[in-house]
């Protein structure tokens, strides 16, 4: 469910009209809607409260939209924050997350990214390779501060999802080997300021089958219980994020929060450890929506083009992933055409949609990009010198810009002329 509907002939958020947030700021824009945001987050707490044992860590995933107010409005919520990289440990922090509530995962963190971490005293490092435990442990032993650390492990589970968001399969850059397990927990014991006290794992994103999820927390839960019995003690395990959102209307919604939590329940029965999660999508991909607006409309050789101000740069999952977003008239119209949806970027990838069957829109008229909450602004980059789009959020009828675009003359004052060039 999501606060984008239609009324009196125009999409608003919330009670605010995406038409006249258009004509305030100019387009293309992200908007965010804190009411889903927060129902979202609620439901997914809902449901897996009481698994485990103790108060389950629900992390929202940053990488999905590091936007500070968005991580705000979580942190009011209670949700704690995974994070991939120092600036993401930076942003959750100024959010408001506690860091006893902020679990750092990522196969790459760098020497300053570890000292950050340990110096703000956060929950847990999810460490990803013996070469990053000898790094960790030299970083605590120099500050003289005892850290705690889950190993990820790499499940070799297949997530039967798209390849390029897939992270569980033997092959994968993430975790160490699930047979190399037992020596990495020991090899983090004998460092004298790490404490090994859990395990990790995320076999990838936007999962429709609940299937792999199960096999991965029953690989967890036998390798958790042979650490125990060569005597090593764990407190958590992490079973990373993934659940899949809605992407299209006309095909049946992936599992939700209650039918996950059920399938937890039922592959952790008897556990005595505390579970965290890190949802991510589910959490804020239909809570955002781009909206942009259409420049023009052309006929080619046997395809009809509808480009509109967006492209590529704002909004990649098209073009990396070939993700479909519904997309929608703010202004609907009872007739339909179809359409190729193009950005103005000067490459064939530059395409939002292929032979699309959508309300009918002429140049002036703008639309919205569903589902892109998630992945959208936080991927988008500068490519042909375009600004970065804006992004607002709304609650009920009030509405704030909470990342400003940036003009030509702020992206050319980053630049500066070689010395002989000048």
């Amino acid at each position: 469910m999501d606060h984008f509907q239609t009324r009196d002939g125009v999409m608003h958020a919330e009670d605010v009209s995406l038409e006249t947030l258009a004509q305030e700021i100019g387009t293309p824009f992200y908007c965010y809607s804190s009411a889903t945001i927060e129902r979202h987050y609620n439901v997914f707490a809902a449901a897996v409260s009481g698994l485990g044992d103790g108060d389950p860590l629900v992390a929202f995933a940053v990488k999905a939209n590091p936007n500070l107010s968005v991580l705000a409005t979580l942190a009011r919520l209670g949700a704690g924050a995974d994070v991939v990289s120092g600036g993401e440990l930076a942003r959750a922090l100024a959010a408001g997350v506690p860091a006893s509530r902020i679990v750092f995962s990522g196969v790459g963190k760098q020497l300053p990214e570890l000292r950050a971490g340990v110096e703000a005293g956060i929950l847990q490092f999810n460490i990803e390779s013996e070469a990053e435990i000898l790094m960790l442990g030299q970083v605590a032993a120099a500050l003289g501060k005892p850290v705690e650390v889950a190993i990820r492990i790499n499940p070799a589970v297949d997530p039967r999802t798209h390849g390029k968001i897939s992270t569980g399969g033997a092959d994968a850059k993430f975790g160490i080997p699930f047979e190399r397990v037992p020596a990495a927990f020991a090899l983090a014991a004998a460092q004298s300021h790490l404490r090994p006290v859990g395990l990790a794992a995320h076999i990838g994103s936007q999962l429709t089958d609940l299937s792999p999820v199960e096999d991965m927390i029953g690989r967890l839960g036998r390798l958790a219980t042979d650490l125990e019995a060569q005597g090593h003690f764990l407190k958590r395990i992490d079973f990373g994020g993934g659940l899949g959102v809605p992407y299209r209307s006309d095909q049946p919604a992936p599992p939700s929060p209650v039918h996950y939590a059920a399938m937890v329940a039922r592959a952790t029965r008897g556990w005595r450890w505390r579970l965290m999660f890190e949802p991510g999508r589910m959490i804020v991909g239909n809570a955002g929506v781009l909206v942009s607006s259409v420049i023009l409309t052309k006929d080619g050789a046997s395809k009809h083009f509808v480009v509109v101000d967006a492209a590529m740069n704002d909004l990649l999952r098209p073009s990396l992933y070939n993700a479909w977003h519904d997309i929608k008239a703010l202004r609907p119209r009872a007739d339909r055409i179809t359409a190729t949806v193009v950005g103005p970027i000067c490459e064939t990838g530059d395409t939002f949609a292929e032979d699309r069957d959508i309300e009918a829109v002429a140049a002036g008229d703008r639309i919205a990009f569903m589902t892109a909450g998630a992945y959208g602004a936080t991927m988008a980059s500068t490519y042909n010198s375009r600004p970065l789009v804006p992004e607002v959020m709304v609650s009920g009828d009030k509405w704030a810009i909470v990342s400003q675009r940036n003009q030509p003359e702020a992206m050319l004052a980053l630049d500066a002329k070689a010395p002989w060039l000048k």
